[in-house]
């Protein structure tokens, strides 16, 4: 019988898990390291070569574990790369067919002699059904679990084969639907697995099959430690009582010593003898930390983190330890009445905070591809944007534990969602005790790390109840069901096992069931803007509390589109390009608001790069006026941070991570300092905004110029911002500011300074810039090494509307891009590369363009 993890142990684990492997003709022989027979639990790691095939099939082919199907087909050369072209279409066949996965292995006579020995499987994808020997150990059915499987039945001495048969989960969720009398909405809402690989309105449909996370042996007799629940309780801001609950699972009765470490800048460590009878025990302690090290939030404070380590000693033989790493810090939603309805606002360590960020989806569609180093690129890209939460969307995955301790170190908090998207579910027996033993496992797994900021239900299936026709169309039972889940078995899970941390049962969601569009409370997804054809000025009469989703597609740059077409497919309305644009209006979309802005680009490429200037205009245009409205509205998350293969997509970092123009646009919008000009099409409104814990003391400076260079009038006023607000500075009537010249012909700076250092630079236009004959600058660069840095110093003669910078052939990305230029002012960009460069070979490369160049 399959028994589910309830928590996945962290070991220390020297050579990789306490074995030695060695591989013979395809066998892995598995013995412990020298010494390691003294220590009562050993765990090998069954990772790496296996084989697999097509069940039915007689060849079998090479298989590498962690990983997936299409990987394994491709590394084979038994499909071609999904991403490319069209190939989507002609690798679709995969789901449909079941797969078998083998590998063989020896033990030695140490681990099979060992009383207990467990198989532990942190991640199959999605129903398997495993086989020791011939002998059936188990069933799984959720790819979002991990299990324990008893093998020491069907372990021998020597030579042991273990086979794991993986079911089409299409076909099994055709069986499961027809036990209904109607299809549930949604992709595929019968099967615990990630909804994007059924497809989305950005990324393919391609539905995995495989071992997706790791999977290992342990053996162990005596005792062994179980999960380790860790909470803290701040009596006061200067102590915290720091409680440590350690499970302990044992096959007799026996004495046994248990210490307790701090690991950090105050080490310290306790130890006591306890006796335990056969089964499971917990052992409870109790810490007083005086004056701790908080974590804070990225821009906030530092990032402190402790390792608490519980060690299983028997007869001063050490058994077994398991550590997880924590910060100290208080965090809390607040909701509280105020002058706009009830406030939807996160605290930490007692300071409220503006959430700044994006929506996350999986980096691939094939998750064991994503690599810490990838997950690490785009998480700093994140920080150095300024981002301080990311939403961990719930149509994609529960992320790397690589993603959460990145997370944990840069200080990006987490919304996160349970993986439940756009669909109604089941609530049958049956399932539900799937749900809750997925929320067990998920919630044991995260709870004590310091970036969890929330847990949420699910993404917007109370939305497609009540708006998208599904509650007229489907009988009531539905919503009972849905009921069932998200009022029920997750806000108990996350109650009973992590009571500190707030639930949120759907995003958008209020405090009235069934209005997640208030805008007195709660979270709200706008999308007015692109799918409702609104104008990017309708996001300035938006004053929702918190706003967890909205955003605007782009197309990729060239150099991506090439990686996934061929010359003949660069055409917006090719097969190619439109196998990657998912959205069915997308393309249409985007040049309906191109030409509400910008005239028609000369050619593909420049359609491609006013796509993304397009786009982060949209969202520059939403986050300047929902931070200008603090305390009123305190967080903005973008819908997305990134991608799953080269795609048209709402995304703001492409697939290889190269950042779009609304990317360095979002590094200057979530600056911590930022001056706002809001144009309400009778008065401009300046806004001073601060997310500093001090008073900021600076000088505004304003200047009025014609685009070929006139000075109409400029001016300064000093100002002080206080800590963590939105101030108007500024209002006057916009026909005083242009003084009395055309809207087509003037455009306002807007500069925060302090001394000589600038703080923020905003620019306004009076008029959309297809109406205006912008100049054609000529943009002086001088390249210069620095600090062993290449910079980039640039002037103009007129005035430049989003400068881009890009050197072909070299790997790396600029400090600043999609910037404007104004005359007589220089500036500074410099280039973040890993390879040496010379000043020489970089300005031979060097491209510059402008707005006025795409047409």
């Amino acid at each position: 019988m399959a028994l589910p993890i309830q928590k996945k142990e962290k070991r220390p684990n020297p050579a990789r898990g306490l074995f030695t492997a060695l591989a013979l003709a395809g066998t892995l022989v598995i013995s412990p390291l020298p010494g390691a027979e003294g220590t009562a639990l050993i765990k090998y790691s069954l990772d790496g070569d296996w084989q697999f095939r097509q069940a039915g099939q007689e060849t079998w082919h090479p298989a590498r574990v962690p990983g997936c199907v299409h990987l394994d087909l491709m590394a084979a050369g038994l499909i071609p790369d999904p991403f490319f072209r069209d190939n989507e279409l002609r690798t679709q066949w995969v789901e449909k067919e079941d797969w078998e996965y083998r590998k063989e292995f020896k033990v030695t006579s140490t681990i099979s002699s060992k009383t207990h020995v467990d198989l532990v499987a942190q991640g199959l994808d999605t129903f398997a059904a495993i086989f020791l020997n011939g002998q059936k150990v188990g069933e799984t059915d959720n790819m979002f679990r991990s299990y324990r499987f008893d093998i020491k039945p069907f372990l021998r001495p020597g030579q042991n084969e273990l086979l794991i048969r993986f079911d089409s989960p299409v076909r099994r969720a055709q069986t499961l639907e027809a036990t209904l009398l109607y299809k549930l909405p949604g992709g595929s809402p019968h099967v615990r697995k990630a909804p994007y690989h059924f497809g989305w309105d950005w990324g393919p449909r391609l539905v995995t099959s495989g071992i997706w996370r790791p999977l290992a042996i342990e053996a162990w007799e005596g005792a062994r430690l179980g999960e380790l629940e860790i909470t803290q309780e701040f009596v006061d801001k200067n102590k915290v009582l720091l409680r440590t609950r350690a499970g302990i699972l044992s096959d007799r009765s026996q004495e046994v010593a248990i210490k307790a470490s701090i690991v950090g800048k105050k080490p310290f460590s306790h130890s006591e003898s306890i006796n335990i009878k056969p089964g499971s025990s917990v052992n409870e302690k109790s810490f007083s930390i005086i004056n701790p090290d908080l974590w804070w939030p990225a821009g906030m404070g530092a990032q402190n983190l402790t390792t608490v380590r519980i060690d299983l000693y028997q007869k001063g033989r050490l058994l077994d330890s398991v550590a997880e790493r924590i910060g100290f810090r208080t965090l809390v939603l607040e909701q509280k009445d105020d002058d706009w309805g009830k406030s939807f606002r996160f605290v930490v360590n007692g300071v409220p905070f503006f959430a700044k960020g994006g929506n996350w989806i999986p980096a691939d569609s094939f998750p064991p591809r994503v690599t810490r180093q990838k997950y690490e690129s785009l998480l700093r890209d994140c920080v150095a944007a300024h981002m301080n939460m990311l939403r961990v969307w719930g149509g994609g995955i529960y992320e790397s534990p690589d993603f959460y301790d990145l997370c944990d170190e840069l200080g990006i908090m987490v919304w996160q969602d349970f993986m439940f998207a756009c669909a109604m579910f089941p609530g049958d027996a049956g399932f539900l005790e799937n749900v809750r033993a997925e929320a067990e496992y998920v919630v044991k797994e995260l709870r004590h790390r310091p970036a969890i900021a929330l847990w949420c239900g699910n993404n917007e299936c109370e939305e497609g109840w009540f708006h998208w026709g599904w509650k007229e169309r489907y009988p009531a039972t539905v919503w009972d069901d849905y009921e069932k889940i998200f009022h029920q078995v997750l806000p108990q899970t996350v109650e009973r096992l992590d009571p500190g941390r707030s639930y949120w049962p759907s995003s958008p969601h209020s405090e009235k069931v069934g209005d997640p569009g208030s805008d007195r409370s709660g979270d709200m997804h706008y999308w007015g803007i692109w799918h409702g054809k609104e104008p990017f000025t309708e996001y300035r009469k938006k004053f929702h509390r918190f706003f967890s989703e909205f955003g605007f597609q782009s197309f990729p740059l060239l150099e991506t589109v090439k990686t996934f077409t061929l010359p003949q497919d660069w055409n917006i309305a090719s097969p190619v390009m439109e196998q990657h644009q998912k959205h069915p209006e997308g393309n249409r979309l985007i040049l309906l608001y191109l030409l509400d802005h910008y005239r028609l680009p000369r050619d593909f490429e420049s359609l491609l790069w006013v796509s993304q200037v397009l786009q982060a205009e949209g969202m520059k245009t939403a986050v300047e006026h929902f931070r200008s409205q603090m305390p009123r509205v305190m967080g903005a998350l973008y819908w997305q941070i990134n991608d799953c293969w080269p795609v048209a997509s709402w995304a703001g970092t492409d697939y290889y991570g190269t950042w779009k123009a609304l990317h360095y646009y979002a590094k200057r919008f979530y600056s911590p300092v930022l001056i706002v000009p809001i144009d309400d099409e009778k008065d401009l409104r300046i806004y001073g905004i601060s997310d500093l814990d001090q008073p900021l003391d600076a000088e505004l400076h304003l200047g009025v110029y014609t685009y070929e260079g006139t000075v109409v009038q400029q001016g300064k006023t000093p100002l002080r911002i206080d800590p963590r607000t939105s101030r108007l500075v500024v209002s006057k009537p916009l026909e005083e500011l242009r003084g009395g010249l055309p809207p087509n012909e003037v455009y306002l700076v807007c500069e925060l300074k302090k001394g000589e250092s600038t703080l923020s630079v905003n620019i306004h236009h009076f008029s959309p810039l297809k109406r205006v004959e912008l100049p054609q600058p000529e943009i002086r660069p001088e390249v210069f090494a620095k600090d062993g840095q290449l910079f980039v110093r640039l002037q103009t003669s007129k005035f430049a509307k989003d400068v881009h910078l890009s050197v072909a052939g070299i790997k790396g990305r600029f400090s600043d891009n999609f910037f404007d230029l104004v005359p007589g002012r220089s500036y500074e960009v410099g280039f973040i590369s890993d390879q040496p460069l010379s000043a020489d070979q970089f300005k031979a490369v060097l491209k510059i363009i402008s707005l006025k160049d795409t047409y």
